[in-house]
C-alpha cells in the first residue's frame, strides 16, 4: 500500500493506529481521581516533605509523548518506506509482464534496468502480484510466478549480442498470455521493426509503461580503407553536445601479450550524429590489430572485429631473370623483398609452385611471356580477388606480350621497344612524376624530388587507358596503370623494380606504394556467393558487453548464412575461420545508421531514472526508542526522584551509545591484537562503502572456513593512518581519487618493504582486457609510478596462490578473464625432482595487481546476502566462490608465506629420516 510518497510493507498493521484515541481516553481514566476527606490529623503532618510524590493525574502532555512513541512503533513495524519503487501508472493487482528488448543496445543501461526491475518486482511483491518476463531478443512463453522467485534470477540475466527482429517480435505477440495483466516494457531506445502490432497486442490486456535509458549510445563503423589510413566512423544515437571520443585499437605486441597498440581521438560535433578519424599505423603494427574499441562504451555494437583483414598478407616474388651473380643491387627482387619484408610474408619459386599456397599478392619482375597453363592458373587466382604486380623490364620491352590485342593479365596494350629519356644516347632530361590524382590509390603520397625516371614502356592509347592511369610522369605518359579482373586486379608499373630504368626503388616513396597495392587495396571481405557450400566454425564471439569469449563449442555456420543472415542465438558477432582464412561478422555492418525508437504519442514512455528507496523503519524506531527515554525522564521528573547526579548518568549512558560511523575508528592497541584487513579511501563514498562491504563478506567467509577470525575491516587514509598494523591492503582503483603524497608514497614503500601487501584492483575487466586501456588502467599507472614495486609477471602456474588453502587455475571476481599479476619468481627458482613446483623460499609478493573487481564480488549486506549479481545463475555463483577462494588463498598467502613451497624438501627429509 502507498500513501503519498510513503509504502508499507505490512500496511494490514496501521490498524492499530486506530486504538491509540481508546489508549488515551483509558490512560486518561485511570487511576481515578482521589476522593478528599477532612482528617484532623492531618495537621500534625504540616511541614513535613515527601520526597516520593504523585500525581493524582498523568499531564496530557505526558500522554502525548507515549502515544508518538507508540505510533511510532506501529507505523515502524507496517515497513515504512519512501519513495517506494512502485509502477503508478499501472495499479491494481493484476499480473505484471516485464518485456525486454535484450539487446547489445541494452547493455549501456544494464545497471539501472537491474535495479529498476529490483524495485518493480519488490513492489509486485508487497502488493501479491505475479510476475512474468519475455526477452524479445529471444522470446519464449512467459510464465506467471511470484514476484520473488524473479528477483532471484535478475543475476542471470544479460543483454544478448543480437537485437529484436520483426521475426522475433511477432513471435512473441503470439506467446502473450490470455487475459489481462499490465506491461513494463525496458526498451534499448532504438526503431525496430514489428514493434506497433506488439504494442498494440499488450495494450489490448492492460496498462503499458515503456522505460528508455538516457546514457548516450555510440557505436563504432567498420574501418574504411582510405589511401594508407584507416577510416573509422563513431555514431552516436541522439544529437548533443561536442564530445571526444576515444577509439583503441587492440592487438599484440612482439612478445604476444595483449596491449591496445594505439589510441585514435574523435571529436563529434556539437548536434552532430557522427564523427570520424584516421588512424595512420605503420603495416607492420597494423597488421598485429585484432579490433577496434570505443573506449568505456561497454557493449558489442561499439566493438568492430578486423579477422584476417588486416593481417599480414604473403606476396609471391617472381623474376623473370637471375643471372647476375654476385650483383645484388641489379637483381630485380632486391629492392622489392627490401620494401615488403617489414610488412608482408615472402614466398618465392616457380610460378605453378606458389599458386597453390594462394597468396595475397603476386609480383612479377621483367616476366613477359608466361606458358598457357600458367596464365589460366594466374587469371584463376586474379579473379578470386588476387592482386598481380608486374614491372616492366627489358624481357617486356622486346616481347610482343600485350601488342596487337590486350592481355588478359595486363592493364593496357604496349607499344614496341619502349621509351628511353635522359640517357647517353637521348636528347631529353630525365622525367619526374606528376602529383598522385585523388582517386588514386596513391593519393596524398609525397613525391621526392629525387625520383625520376630515364626509361619506361608505352601504353598504346585506348579508350580506356585514362581511367586505368593510377599515376604517370610530368608529361602525362602512364608510370602505373590498374584494371579489374573478376574480385581481383592487375598492375603494372611501367618501369623496372631495379634502379636501371628509374630511381624509384631508390625512394621511400616506392615502399608506400608497394604497401597500397598489397595491402590497404584489400578489403578482406569476400562475396557472399564466394562463401556457398563452405562452414565456418566460430573461433571467439561477443557477448553483448562486447567482451570476446570463446566460441570452440558452438557449431559451424554455412557460408550462405555467414555475411547475409541477421544475428541471432545462431549466427554471433565474432570472428569465424575456415580452411584458410579467418571473417569477422560484428553488429554494425558497413552502412548501417542509428535510428531512434518513434513511439506512439499514446504511449507512456518515461526513464529509468527512480527516486531512491530509503526504509523508514529503525528511524521510527530509534524516535520511539529515543520518545520513551524522554518519557521515562519525565517520569522520574514528575515523580520527584530524578536527582541532576541521575539525570547526567543518563544522559552520559545516551550519549555514549555506539555511533556505526566511527566503529571501526579503534585503538592502535587494538589493532595490533586482531588480524585487521584494511581498505584506501578514496573519497568516493559509493565505491568505500562497496570495498567495506567486500572485505567484511571475505572476513566471514575465512572466520567460517579457516582459523583466522579478521576483526571489522578497516578504512585507511594514507595521509595520516599508520599501516603497519594491517597484513592487506585493498587498494580499489578509482580515476577521481587524489594522488598521494610524497609522505604518503614514503609510508607505503616502508608497508611495501616490511611484509605488507597491496591488492591493486582497478575493477575494468567488463570494459577493458589489458594495460592502461581504460581510465582506471591509467590511473594505476599514475598512482604505481612512485611505489617500490619489483618485476611483476602473470601468476604462474606453481604460484601459491593456486594452492595457498584451496586449489585455483584462475581468479576471478565479479568479472573474469583478466590476467593476475604478482612478482616475478627469481631466475634460479627450480623445481625439486619428484616435486612440481618450484622452491620460491618463504617471500610474499608485495604487490597483486588485477582489474577482476573482487570486492564487488565479495560485497555483502546487513544480512549476509550479497549485495551485486555476479554472472548468470548457478554459473554467476559459482564465479562468486570461486572469488571467495581467491580471497583465501590471498590472506593465507600474506600471513603463512610460501610455506606450501618448502614441500619440495619432502624428499630429502624423508630421506634423511630413512638413513
Amino acid at each position: 500500500m502507498t500513501i503519498g510518497a510513503i509504502g508499507f510493507a505490512a500496511p494490514w498493521l496501521l490498524i492499530a493506529l486506530a486504538l491509540l484515541p481508546i489508549l488515551w481516553v483509558l490512560l486518561r481514566a485511570v487511576p481515578p481521581a482521589p476522593v478528599r476527606r477532612r482528617f484532623p490529623g492531618v495537621a500534625l503532618l504540616l511541614g513535613l516533605r515527601d520526597e516520593d510524590s504523585a500525581a493524582d493525574r498523568t499531564p496530557w502532555w505526558l500522554l502525548l509523548l507515549r502515544m508518538l512513541a507508540l505510533a511510532a512503533v506501529i507505523i515502524g513495524l507496517a515497513g515504512p518506506v519512501l519513495n517506494p519503487r512502485d509502477e503508478g501508472d499501472a495499479p491494481g493487482n493484476r499480473p505484471l509482464l516485464i518485456a525486454l528488448d535484450a539487446s547489445w543496445a541494452s547493455a549501456r543501461d544494464d545497471r539501472e534496468a537491474r535495479a529498476l526491475l529490483d524495485g518493480v518486482l519488490a513492489e509486485a511483491g508487497r502488493d501479491g502480484r505475479t510476475a512474468a518476463m519475455i526477452e524479445l531478443s529471444a522470446p519464449e512463453a512467459p510464465e506467471f510466478q511470484a514476484a520473488s522467485a524473479w528477483r532471484t534470477r535478475l543475476t542471470g540475466m544479460a543483454p544478448a549480442p543480437w537485437a529484436p527482429t520483426p521475426e522475433t517480435m511477432e513471435r512473441a505477440g503470439t506467446l502473450l498470455p490470455e487475459g489481462p495483466f499490465d506491461t513494463l516494457w525496458l526498451s534499448d531506445g532504438l526503431a525496430r521493426d514489428g514493434r506497433e502490432a506488439l504494442l498494440s497486442a499488450l495494450e489490448a490486456r492492460g496498462n503499458v509503461t515503456i522505460r528508455e535509458g538516457t546514457a548516450p549510445l555510440l557505436t563504432l563503423a567498420p574501418p574504411q580503407s582510405d589511401g594508407g589510413a584507416l577510416e573509422l566512423t563513431v555514431q552516436r544515437l541522439a544529437p548533443g553536445g561536442a564530445r571526444q571520443i576515444d577509439v583503441l585499437a587492440h592487438g599484440r605486441d612482439p612478445a604476444g601479450a595483449p596491449r591496445v597498440l594505439a589510441t585514435l581521438p574523435i571529436t563529434l560535433e556539437e548536434g552532430a550524429h557522427e564523427g570520424t578519424g584516421a588512424l595512420s599505423l605503420p603495416a607492420e603494427l597494423r597488421a598485429r590489430v585484432t579490433r577496434f574499441e570505443i573506449a568505456g562504451q561497454g557493449h558489442a555494437g561499439a566493438v568492430q572485429l578486423v579477422g584476417d583483414a588486416l593481417g599480414r598478407r604473403e606476396v609471391a616474388l617472381i623474376a623473370g631473370r637471375e643471372d647476375r651473380e654476385g650483383l645484388e643491387l641489379l637483381s630485380p627482387l632486391h629492392y622489392l623483398s627490401r620494401a615488403l619484408a617489414p610488412t608482408a610474408d615472402l614466398l618465392t619459386g616457380n610460378l605453378m609452385d606458389v599458386l597453390p599456397a594462394n597468396p595475397d599478392a603476386i609480383v612479377l619482375a621483367d616476366v613477359a611471356t608466361l606458358s598457357p597453363g600458367e596464365a589460366e592458373g594466374l587469371r584463376d587466382w586474379a579473379e578470386e580477388g588476387g592482386t598481380l604486380v608486374r614491372f616492366a623490364g627489358p624481357r617486356l620491352a622486346a616481347s610482343d606480350v600485350s601488342r596487337r590485342a590486350e592481355d588478359p593479365l595486363m592493364p593496357v596494350r604496349l607499344r614496341a621497344g619502349g621509351r628511353s629519356v635522359g640517357g647517353a644516347m637521348s636528347w631529353g632530361a630525365p622525367k619526374s612524376l606528376a602529383p598522385f590524382a585523388e582517386d588514386s590509390p596513391f593519393a596524398g603520397l609525397a613525391i621526392p624530388d629525387d625520383v625520376t625516371v630515364t626509361s619506361q614502356v608505352m601504353a598504346q592509347p585506348d579508350p580506356t587507358l585514362a581511367e586505368r592511369v593510377i599515376a604517370q610522369l610530368g608529361d602525362g605518359t602512364p608510370l602505373v596503370t590498374r584494371k579489374r579482373i573478376g574480385q581481383g586486379q592487375v598492375v603494372l608499373f611501367h618501369v623496372t623494380a631495379n634502379a636501371e630504368w628509374s630511381s624509384l626503388p631508390l625512394s621511400g616513396l616506392f615502399v608506400q606504394m608497394l604497401e597500397r597495392l598489397a595491402i590497404a587495396d584489400t578489403d578482406g571481405v569476400p562475396a557472399a556467393e564466394e562463401l556457398a557450400g563452405t562452414t565456418w566454425q566460430p573461433a571467439e564471439v561477443l557477448d553483448g558487453y562486447g567482451i570476446l569469449r570463446s566460441g570452440d563449442t558452438m557449431p559451424g555456420v554455412a557460408g550462405e548464412r555467414l555475411l547475409e543472415d541477421d544475428l541471432g542465438p545462431d549466427l554471433r558477432p565474432g570472428l569465424y575461420k575456415g580452411e584458410e582464412r579467418r571473417i569477422a561478422r560484428n553488429i554494425m555492418a558497413a552502412g548501417a545508421a542509428l535510428e531512434p525508437a518513434a513511439w506512439p504519442a499514446r504511449a507512456n514512455v518515461i526513464g529509468l531514472d527512480r527516486a531512491e528507496e530509503t526504509p523508514l523503519m529503525g528511524w521510527l524506531l530509534a524516535a520511539a526508542l529515543l520518545l520513551l527515554s524522554v518519557d521515562i525522564l519525565a517520569s522520574l521528573g514528575l515523580s520527584g526522584r530524578l536527582l541532576p547526579a541521575r539525570a547526567a548518568a543518563v544522559v552520559a549512558a545516551l550519549l555514549m551509545l555506539p555511533d556505526p560511523g566511527t566503529a571501526q575508528d579503534r585503538v592502535p592497541a587494538a589493532l595490533a591484537d586482531e588480524v585487521t584487513l584494511a581498505y584506501v579511501l578514496t573519497g568516493d563514498a559509493p565505491l568505500d562503502d562497496l570495498s567495506e562491504a567486500g572485505l567484511e563478506g571475505l572476513g566471514q567467509t575465512l572466520f567460517f572456513r579457516t582459523t583466522v577470525e579478521p576483526a571489522a575491516p578497516q578504512g585507511v587514509d594514507l595521509e595520516t593512518d599508520e599501516l603497519a598494523f594491517f597484513p592487506l591492503l585493498y587498494w580499489p582503483i578509482s580515476p577521481a581519487q587524489a594522488i598521494p603524497s610524497d609522505a604518503a608514497y614514503a609510508k607505503l614503500n616502508a608497508y611495501l618493504r616490511s611484509g605488507g601487501m597491496i591488492l591493486f584492483d582497478t575493477r575494468d575487466a567488463d570494459v577493458a582486457g589489458f594495460g592502461a586501456s581504460s581510465p582506471n588502467g591509467a590511473m594505476l599507472q599514475r598512482l604505481a609510478q612512485p611505489l617500490d614495486i619489483p618485476p611483476l609477471e602473470p601468476v604462474p602456474n606453481d604460484h601459491v596462490l593456486t594452492r595457498g588453502f584451496y586449489l585455483l587455475q584462475d581468479f576471478p571476481g565479479r568479472y573474469s578473464g583478466r590476467p593476475v599479476w604478482v612478482e616475478a619468481a627469481p631466475e634460479d627458482a627450480e623445481a625439486a625432482p619428484g616435486m612440481p613446483f618450484r622452491n620460491l623460499n618463504d617471500g610474499v609478493t608485495p604487490v597483486v595487481i588485477g582489474g577482476n573487481d573482487w570486492a564487488a564480488a565479495w560485497a555483502i549486506d546487513a544480512n549476509g546476502n550479497a549485495q551485486l549479481p555476479v554472472g548468470r545463475g548457478y554459473a554467476g555463483e559459482r564465479q562468486r566462490e570461486m572469488a571467495y577462494r581467491f580471497g583465501v588463498n590471498l590472506v593465507m598467502h600474506v600471513l603463512t608465506g610460501n610455506y606450501k613451497s618448502d614441500q619440495v624438501h619432502v624428499p630429502a627429509l624423508l630421506d634423511r629420516l630413512g638413513q
